[in-house]
């Protein structure tokens, strides 16, 4: 099996027709499916938030059997999807992609769930200490997306799980769990 880095590439990246988009729907169909998941799994394997279809992106390239993908390709793979709440572009000119690993509610409840694990309960940390501090290592939360990490913040303080204090700067913004 192949892999790229220590990520164990599945057996369909090896077979050329899947690097071409299929003319016929139900192949199609489930071309797009694997690539999805493909993309998912690596992503979140690889701590990957952004993808640009313009730039180099080691899945849409297997030097091995000298295929890549086509921009039409890498368009319709993403588009699959922002389609089902999975990614979301970035920019109009779908150059770039957020890719959702998780679901935004999905990193909210991650969220609590490491607030109450480290007994932040009634605690205010900053933002960066979320991202990148000692009790989110080893953990989905250290090295996250600072806007999925905002989105996910947002919908908590909606929800009255928690208060965001603002700073007079991005690195000084500190948030209070009332998990």
């Amino acid at each position: 099996m192949q892999k790229l880095g220590d990520f164990k590439l599945p057996h369909f990246f090896n077979y050329p027709p899947y690097f071409t988009l299929q003319p016929v729907r139900d192949t199609r169909e489930k071309q797009i499916q694997l690539w999805k998941e493909l993309i998912l799994d690596y992503c979140k394997t690889q701590k990957l938030f952004v993808i640009g279809l313009e730039e180099e992106f080691p899945l849409f390239t297997n030097p091995v059997i000298e295929r890549s993908l086509t921009h039409e390709a890498r368009e319709a793979f993403v588009s699959a999807l922002v389609s089902e709440g999975r990614a979301e572009w970035m920019d109009k000119g779908h150059r770039k992609c957020l890719v959702l690993w998780h679901r935004i509610q999905d990193w909210a409840e991650i969220l609590l769930q490491f607030a109450k694990d480290n007994g932040l309960e009634d605690s205010v940390v900053t933002i960066e200490e979320i991202r990148f501090g000692t009790e989110s290592q080893g953990t989905e939360l250290h090295g996250i997306d600072r806007t999925i990490l905002n989105r996910a913040l947002k919908l908590l303080e909606q929800k009255g799980k928690l208060v965001v204090f603002k700073g007079t700067s991005t690195d000084d913004e500190r948030v209070k769990f009332s998990v």
